[in-house]
């Protein structure tokens, strides 16, 4: 773990709080639309399969994407996602200031909670 991932705040949490928030309805839903859920998890699975692009790659383009459509269960998977695959901070970062020059004044409110979401994922180990 590099310096600045320990010097990001992590509270409120904003990835295992939203994940754990999330958990309850989330079952629920997808006991009572199993198929759609079954296809989206499909659609997941080969999207983020690693091709031109690697896992690591699409994982931060998919946390972007979270922070542009301002998704905070979005933002925790990936987040997640991208600790899981060895993304740095400094990759997280940069992929949020994309997402800051394309979005503007939303993206600074969800970019931040996005970097501590992913520094929380990456503090517990999941890179």
């Amino acid at each position: 773990m590099d310096t600045t991932e320990r010097s990001v705040d992590q509270s409120p949490s904003y990835g295992t709080g939203v994940q754990a928030e999330l958990r309850g309805p989330t079952r629920v839903l997808r006991r009572v639309i199993p198929d759609v859920w079954a296809g989206f998890g499909a659609l997941h699975d080969s999207a983020m399969a690693p091709g031109a692009l690697d896992a690591k790659t699409k994982e931060l383009l998919a946390l972007a994407l979270s922070v542009s459509q301002r998704c905070d269960g979005c933002i925790a998977a990936h987040a997640r996602g991208a600790a899981e695959k060895g993304a740095t901070t400094q990759e997280v970062a940069e992929a949020l200031g994309v997402v800051l020059l394309m979005n503007g004044g939303p993206a600074t409110t969800y970019a931040p909670r996005a970097l501590a979401a992913f520094a929380e994922f990456a503090a517990k180990g999941e890179q």
